[in-house]
């Protein structure tokens, strides 16, 4: 059994992405057998092991763990702000890979985007989702499209609410916002589109379990981002049954497939819009959406992300399963 230390740049009870994606993480490296403990940061905990998430934000972490423990293996989660967003000095997010043993990114199109001498560091975990448990029928009259995630700039996340007012009159198309307001003045944003949108509410940030069962009822997912990491509500949507619509981003692109039928390009609010319609009215373009999704489905399997997550500590020599699963 290891003793490993999770630092992620969130704190308890936070329901930001990093955080939860750690103590999900905790959850399965404890089934295999190890001890783990979540922190926002490093800080001479004992550890036979870190793993960081977020390359900028985690620096701190990064840098202490490799000066206390040169030799004990450190795995690196990147985020798509590390990669795709300016926010970080590139000095400090580089030197953190750099640093770092095993580099985690949560879908293949990232490990592109990195520098061609760190690839060889580089391993997928494709981050696993769990059917809803509470499902809600989809409303009638009504074609439900989920937007799920907190309310910041780089989610663009009004481009939904945009794109439904230039649908036609008949249009039963309706956005339906699910997360926190992050960024100053998305809240106000969001309660005027509420209020002047008939094809918009916002909901706030509900509990995961609830978001879930929204999100479970929804005909369509629609993921505006101008970049991302990974998204985890791509998983859960196709893992709940719902089909998605997405910027044609890395993020989005590594986890649905560069064939998947149902991308735009970002901030293109009108081929959204298109995407939209098509959707609602065209039962063979919808199908098409649902029987790519499908198709990817086994990809976030809790059974494939805990066999990714054996692997990758067996090679940096952190032991397997007791059990010897």
């Amino acid at each position: 059994m290891s003793r490993i230390v999770i630092a992620t740049p969130a704190p308890p009870g936070s329901r930001r992405g990093n955080r939860v994606t750690a103590e999900r993480w905790a959850d399965l490296i404890s089934q295999l057998g190890h001890t783990v403990n979540v922190v926002e940061r490093y800080n001479d905990q004992e550890a036979d092991a870190l793993i960081a998430l977020h390359a900028g934000r985690s620096a701190p972490s990064v840098r202490q763990f490799r000066d206390q423990y040169r030799e004990r293996p450190l795995l690196l989660a990147v985020t798509g702000t590390d990669v795709y967003g300016g926010e970080f000095d590139r000095g400090v997010v580089t030197q953190s890979l750099e640093l770092a043993d095993r580099i985690l990114v949560l879908q293949p199109k990232t490990a592109d985007d990195l520098p061609a001498a760190l690839r060889a560091k580089v391993r997928v975990i494709y981050q696993s989702a769990e059917p809803p448990t509470r499902r809600e029928s989809p409303r009638k009259g009504v074609f439900e499209v989920g937007v799920v995630g907190h309310l910041r700039p780089v989610k663009d996340p009004f481009r939904a609410a945009e794109a439904v007012r230039l649908l036609p009159p008949s249009t039963t198309v309706h956005i339906v916002q699910l997360g926190k307001a992050l960024s100053p003045g998305m809240a106000e944003r969001a309660q005027k589109e509420t209020e002047t949108n008939p094809h918009y509410e916002w909901l706030g940030d509900l509990p995961h379990e609830e978001a879930l069962a929204v999100l479970a009822r929804c005909r369509l997912l629609a993921v505006t981002s101008l970049s991302e990491g990974g998204p985890a509500v791509i998983a859960e949507a196709i893992v709940a049954g719902v089909p998605v619509v997405a910027t044609r981003v890395s993020g989005c692109v590594g986890t649905l497939g560069d064939e998947y039928p149902g991308y735009f390009a970002v901030g293109d609010t009108r081929a959204l819009a298109a995407l939209l319609d098509r959707a609602e009215r065209d039962a063979g373009f919808y199908d098409s959406l649902r029987t790519a999704c499908e198709a990817r489905r086994p990809l976030f399997r809790p059974e494939a992300e805990l066999a990714a997550w054996r692997a990758v500590l067996a090679e940096v020599g952190i032991g397997r399963d007791p059990a010897g699963a």
